[in-house]
């Protein structure tokens, strides 16, 4: 028997999925921010952006961070 219960394996799966879905919804973030920067906030007039936030609402970002990635492109949020 190994030294590993069923839990900790389930534990570490886990751990590595969240780790996984943090490095996508980081590089979400980034691409969010630069299409804001490069070309306002709004979605009908810039097309990087409109296609980064599909992007981001495919995986399951949540909406405030699409949201607060927005606002930090376009300098109204400070941080």
């Amino acid at each position: 028997m190994s030294g590993h219960s069923k839990w900790s394996t389930i534990k570490h799966k886990k751990g590595a999925l969240d780790a996984k879905r943090g490095r996508i919804f980081t590089r979400l973030i980034r691409e969010i921010t630069v299409a804001a920067r490069a070309g306002g906030g709004d979605l009908n007039g810039n097309a990087r952006l409109r296609a980064a936030v599909a992007a981001a609402k495919e995986a399951n970002m949540p909406a405030d961070n699409i949201t607060r990635a927005v606002k930090k492109g376009t300098g109204e949020l400070e941080g």
